[in-house]
């Protein structure tokens, strides 16, 4: 080990002096890497050590992304003071880029594929996990917060932690906008490893036992609708049977991988739909059909995505012509939704700047008409009678007749069948007028509008057809 120290210091002290006589003007800001075998091992001055998945370790695009000074660095520790930082895990997201001795660390977000429809790479998720800092006080400084997709949205954010990872709360998180730096900080961490993201994360693990926790109970079917780009199950849960008169209900989360939020929320609303002492859950079973899609974007949750899949579509601008190779998310569920029909749609998103529980409604599709247009007003009005959290005041502007863009999801199903459909958003940050200081809007309270919501489809299923 000593000899293989000794020779990634001199490789990588090599390479630094050579970028330092390279004809660029810019300072390096990224350590040197080298190759071992099927690991990237990086070494600073004060041989810190760093060993990350190479191309031929790692499946995923953005464990072996270049940058110009050679392939990200997803984890690092440092012997010195055995603090460790890594995002080599489902769903995470972080470059290393420093690691110093006292609990300072120099972090980067890594951006999304290129996304044609949004002219941009997006990014804004962050999940990571650190070692080693029990009792210690972190300062972790992300150095490309200013160039997030909703940069602004930084303000008044506070970034999530967690020692179990079922428990959340929120740690002091300060934007600078002139440097556009993000900077978290942890005095005296209870622990000695915590998970830091942007929201609680929901793993494609948990996403598996919810499935499979769901078709074992009476009256729920999984099925398979089709695969990601990568290969991933498209899981649909239809909850009661088919039957005359029967109302279709649909269900869809987490199109936009990074807002966790959704599926949390459709985790609290299937506990309560499937809960047989529930009369509630009773009573809509006996009206509708449920069909639920949890995870719209597996491949984008998998890899650490902010709002894309794999192949850099933003699957919420896909619904007017989805192309099955690179949106086959968006093909398959459409397909599924046209072989059952729709009488209500609801599509699950968090937003990352209004501290807010709202939706945005279907004013502005050519089929906008005074018969949706009072169904949406009885679903809000009985959502906010269920849910103190949920409001109509704050939300979205609304489109002008006839302006709608078709290809978002609950304009093109509400267009295309004539049914109510909307799009609901909650906050990463909290929402304003009920707000739960050290926690912020949580993956308890997401659950608990999901669950909520079952009394606004119950009190506007007679009137949906």
């Amino acid at each position: 080990p000593g000899m293989l120290l000794r020779g990634i210091k001199n490789t990588a002290g090599g390479l630094l002096k050579r970028a330092a006589h390279s004809q660029s003007s810019r300072p390096i800001q990224f350590p040197a890497t080298v190759r071992l075998s099927h690991t990237m091992a990086t070494a600073g001055p004060d041989m810190t050590v760093v060993l990350s998945p190479s191309k031929d370790a790692a499946k995923s695009a953005a464990d072996t992304a270049m940058t110009e000074a050679g392939p990200i660095v997803r984890a690092m520790r440092c012997p010195t003071s055995g603090i460790s930082v890594s995002s080599v895990m489902d769903g995470g997201n972080i470059q290393v880029v420093q690691l110093g001795a006292e609990g300072d660390m120099a972090l980067r977000i890594i951006p999304d594929p290129y996304c044609e429809t949004d002219k941009r790479a997006h990014m804004q998720w962050f999940s990571f996990r650190v070692a080693g800092v029990q009792g210690r006080k972190l300062r972790m400084q992300v150095t490309n917060a200013g160039e997030a997709s909703y940069a602004p949205a930084w303000h008044g954010y506070e970034a999530a932690a967690s020692y179990d990872s079922e428990t959340w709360f929120r740690v002091p998180t300060a934007y600078d906008e002139a440097a556009g730096t993000l900077t978290i900080t942890h005095d005296s961490p209870a622990h000695n490893v915590v998970h830091y993201a942007y929201f609680a994360p929901y793993p494609m693990s948990r996403h598996e036992s919810l499935v499979a926790r769901m078709q074992a109970r009476p009256g729920v079917r999984l099925s398979v609708m089709g695969h990601t780009c990568e290969g991933r199950a498209m899981d649909l849960l239809q909850v009661g049977e088919e039957g005359a008169g029967k109302r279709k209900v649909w269900v869809i989360a987490r199109q936009h991988p990074g807002e966790t939020m959704a599926e949390f929320f459709m985790e609290g609303l299937l506990e309560r739909l499937t809960d047989p002492h529930d009369a509630v859950a009773r009573a809509v079973r006996a009206q509708c059909v449920v069909y639920a899609v949890p995870n719209m974007c597996p491949d984008g949750s998998a890899r650490g995505h902010l709002r894309t899949n794999a192949a850099g579509v933003n699957l919420n601008r896909a619904w007017a012509h989805p192309d099955p190779a690179t949106s086959p998310e968006v093909a398959c569920t459409l397909a599924a939704m046209d072989a059952t029909g729709v009488d209500l749609l609801v599509d699950v998103h968090g937003d990352e700047e209004l501290p807010y529980c709202f939706v945005a409604g279907l004013n502005g599709i050519p089929a906008w008409d005074a018969r949706l247009e009072t169904l949406q007003h009885a679903f809000c009005t009985a959502f906010m009678r269920h849910s103190p959290d949920f409001q109509v005041t704050h939300g979205y502007p609304t489109d002008a007749p006839g302006k709608a863009n078709l290809t978002l999801c609950s304009k093109q199903i509400g267009q295309r069948f004539g049914a109510l459909s909307l799009t609901l958003e909650m906050p990463f940050k909290d929402t304003a007028g009920h707000p739960v200081p050290g926690v912020g809007w949580s993956p308890q309270r997401a659950a608990a509008l999901g669950a909520a919501m079952l009394g606004a489809v119950h009190e506007v299923a007679p009137s949906l057809r």
